[in-house]
């Protein structure tokens, strides 16, 4: 009998991956008490599972000591402890703080992961950016897509970018192949818009979360919402915030319920059935199970997924359970940047108020009541204009248009993702000002083609549909430059402009 090994998939057109991937995010999670992992022992455990098909390895630059195990685990490659096995494939990421973005810190913290890693190129770097009010995302991948060019990348991924934003990266010419977000049964963002545009333009998912941290097994069926305080792993904190958000203990009941009764008639396992609905997702590459390394593993039921495929029953099935269920709110990677903010830490509000800002406001001739902006375009002096200007309570944002640094123009073919980068450039003037887009009454968007009005205005909704404020949109004779829109905003406020 041969042996069974996971499915595979291609990503980036030759980048061989088992479509379920080894997740390392709980490195950190087994660290946190105790110290560094034995790279030694716990890369044993990483040969367990390439032995058994599972050759390939999701990480990240701040997953404990993820890469330096993983770099372990290739060295003994190398030695021959894999005989007759194609090498693993490990990806990583690099999560920096927002600020200036210069090719210095950018190889340096590409360079730091190949250090770790013990190899000369990473198979697959993928980029994660916490606040796209700050535009320094676009000098980063920039830089990252030279370092590709040179070898030192074999492929440029990203993860938890929102539709808007990589459709915008799209647009303006990076090359991405993968976006690695949250995807399952309890969160189905992933299945609308942006599966939809990665579809068109060939980019994969990799999805993580699709067990809900374990929540979605029989391990959690039939249980009280009292058991739910024994909860103490940071991964699971973080999905049962996921259950509240969509209907709370009870909705999960019922997917449960109903995701134990397809397992039955299929003979499989209740992770085998999410984990699956995942996989025949169009756009998704591959799903990515947590290991806890040494300490347990389900290599030979998570195979099962491979031995079945959900039905036009069990598909009808799960959607009358999804009814039960509200869908999170907002797109793909939300939770990192805004309200609900789910993730593992909790609330993140206090960490995005300390991120650096894009902009900083200062006083116009020492008069505390008159304060400006300026985002260093190239006409702001040469014209005698601020990109915003608070007088007391009311801010006043000039016309923007998707211009990075001073003369770059973001998407020049694309009026969507100009909008996209028009109104994060409006949120970091507000933010500089002690504003934010909740606090704007008005705006006005300027269309060089009527044709592009509801691209625009979807934008628009996105970023401005709980707070509706009053708006006006023309289309002019052109606009200067290679724009096809402009925004201008006005807000008030009654916040102190931070210092």
């Amino acid at each position: 009998m041969s042996q069974r090994v996971p499915e595979r998939e291609h990503i980036g057109g030759d980048l061989d991956i088992s479509r379920l991937v080894t997740g390392l995010w709980q490195v950190g999670d087994m660290e946190r008490d105790h110290g560094p992992l034995d790279p030694e022992l716990a890369s044993s455990a990483l040969l367990d599972y390439a032995r058994a098909g599972f050759d390939s390895f999701d990480m990240a630059d701040h997953y404990g000591s993820a890469e330096i195990i993983s770099g372990r685990l290739l060295a003994r490659w190398t030695r021959g402890e894999l005989p007759g096995r194609k090498r693993p494939t490990v990806f990583t990421k690099w999560c920096p703080q927002p600020g200036p973005m210069t090719h210095e810190v950018v190889r340096a913290g590409v360079q730091r992961s190949l250090d770790r890693l013990g190899v000369d190129c990473i198979d697959l770097l993928q980029f994660h950016w916490w606040s796209f009010d700050h535009p320094a995302y676009l000098d980063a991948l920039k830089i990252l897509a030279e370092l590709r060019q040179e070898g030192l990348i074999r492929h440029l991924g990203v993860t938890n970018f929102d539709t808007a934003h990589l459709r915008l990266l799209i647009h303006h010419g990076i090359p991405i192949a993968t976006n690695q977000v949250s995807f399952s049964l309890l969160d189905r963002r992933a299945a609308g818009d942006m599966s939809a545009l990665c579809l068109q333009h060939g980019i994969r998912l990799l999805a993580y979360g699709t067990l809900g941290g374990g929540l979605i097994s029989e391990r959690w069926l039939g249980t009280e919402e009292t058991a739910a305080a024994t909860i103490r792993d940071w991964s699971k904190m973080k999905y049962r915030r996921f259950v509240d958000a969509v209907g709370g203990w009870k909705a999960l009941q019922i997917l449960l319920e109903t995701t134990a009764r397809i397992a039955e008639r299929h003979r499989v396992s209740i992770a085998n059935v999410a984990s699956r609905w995942v996989l025949e997702q169009p756009a998704v590459a591959a799903t990515i199970i947590g290991a806890r390394l040494g300490e347990r593993e389900h290599r030979e039921n998570n195979l099962n997924v491979f031995d079945f495929a959900l039905d036009a029953d069990d598909h009808q099935a799960l959607e009358r359970a999804f009814a039960n269920l509200r869908m999170l709110p907002g797109d793909c990677g939300d939770e990192y940047r805004r309200p609900p903010f789910l993730t593992a830490s909790g609330d993140l509000s206090d960490h995005l108020q300390t991120l650096p800002r894009a902009y900083q406001a200062t006083a116009v001739d020492g008069r505390s009541e008159r304060w400006q902006v300026s985002s260093g375009t190239y006409w702001e002096p040469i014209c005698g204009y601020s990109r915003a200007v608070r007088i007391g309570t009311r801010v006043l944002v000039s016309g923007t248009t998707a211009t990075h640094g001073s003369e770059e123009c973001v998407c020049p073919d694309d009026a969507a993702g100009q909008a996209t980068f028009v109104l994060d450039k409006i949120a970091a003037s507000l933010a500089a000002l002690g504003a934010s887009l909740e606090d704007v009454i008005s705006t006005r968007v300027y269309l060089q083609d009527a044709a592009d009005c509801e691209a625009v205005a979807r934008v628009h909704g996105r970023y401005f549909g709980h707070v509706r404020p009053a708006n006006v949109l023309l289309e002019v004779a052109r606009l200067i430059g290679p724009y096809r829109v402009e925004i201008e905003a006005e807000a008030i406020t009654d916040r102190s402009v931070p210092t």
